[in-house]
């Protein structure tokens, strides 16, 4: 019987932190350009308009937040870990 590596690779969490923090900072910069009000110090949002920029990137921040949390619940749930 051999172990079969799941989900639990490096590689796995290492793009799966990658995408938690692309999407948060698409997520803030979106928020910011709609507060007009810069959120984090070293982004400054202020020369972004909401509509359309500002509403696409917050677009692409909530796809970038499912897809960050489908790869973060595939590694808790070890998919593919098994025995052959």
């Amino acid at each position: 019987i051999d172990p079969v590596v799941g989900a639990k690779r490096f590689s796995n969490y290492f793009w799966a932190g990658v995408v938690t923090a692309g999407s948060t900072g698409f997520l803030l910069t979106g928020a910011s350009a709609y507060l007009h009000h810069n959120l984090v110090f070293f982004l400054d949002a202020s020369e972004i308009k909401f509509f359309p920029q500002g509403l696409v990137m917050s677009f692409y921040g909530v796809a970038g937040a499912l897809l960050s949390t489908y790869l973060w619940l595939t590694i808790t749930w070890d998919v593919g870990a098994g025995y052959n």
